[in-house]
């Protein structure tokens, strides 16, 4: 079982009130597995991303990431389990607009000792190539289509080799032909053992999972 959440709270003070964006959520995810969460907006599903990622903490309940109990740890454990164990793919790339589209791959490895630099260079070149722009790696954002770009998120994502990549509506930004092209890229990834975690509010995207999850009002009901 590689996530593994037990009856997670995540509540907000607002004045004198208590909102609970995650209300007793429990979920497990296997290896391999590709995941939809589909929710409307304030269903909690944006929290429970941000915890799977280990940007946010939980106010109660347990977190075990590939059998390690996370929901405790410091900023500094948290930042290097990022960097070790999981890959970021958001609606609006991320990408550095001066830099060239390697640069932008190999910035998850600069303070990665595994990675000196001639090896960097070779690995997010073969990231490139991995999702179809061995071609581009000169190219700046500005040169590259939004399909494209949304790549060169997923090239970096797997520059570290993570077990789990987490979209944040990955193609929320894209038209219909790229859209399908990435899908069919995670559909790719999630074949070669990738465990997938996407948040999306698109039915035909969230159809390219194994399964869905519907979240409401805090809450995982399906």
């Amino acid at each position: 079982m590689l996530i593994n959440i037990q009856n997670m709270f995540k509540t907000y003070r607002m004045g004198e009130n208590a909102v609970h964006a995650l209300d007793g959520v429990s979920l497990t995810i296997e290896n391999g597995d590709f995941v939809a969460v589909m929710g409307a907006s304030g269903s909690g599903k944006s929290t429970l991303l941000n915890i799977l990622g280990c940007l946010d903490t939980p106010t109660s309940g347990t977190y075990l990431l590939d059998g390690v109990e996370v929901s405790r740890m410091s900023r500094a454990q948290l930042a290097r389990i990022r960097n070790q164990k999981l890959g970021f793919v958001f609606q609006n790339f991320n990408l550095l607009s001066r830099t060239s589209a390697l640069e932008n791959v190999e910035l998850p490895t600069f303070y990665n000792r595994r990675f000196p630099g001639r090896e960097r260079h070779a690995c997010a070149v073969r990231m490139l190539e991995r999702v179809g722009l061995g071609n581009r790696a000169d190219h700046t954002p500005a040169q590259l289509s939004g399909g494209q770009q949304q790549r060169v998120a997923i090239a970096r994502a797997l520059m570290n080799s993570p077990p789990v990549i987490l979209a944040d509506e990955p193609t929320g930004n894209l038209d219909t032909r790229s859209s399908v092209e990435i899908m069919t890229l995670f559909k790719q990834l999630n074949q070669e053992g990738i465990t997938i975690v996407m948040v999306t509010h698109e039915e035909d995207i969230a159809a390219c999972a194994r399964r869905r999850i519907l979240m409401r009002d805090g809450q995982i009901v399906n």
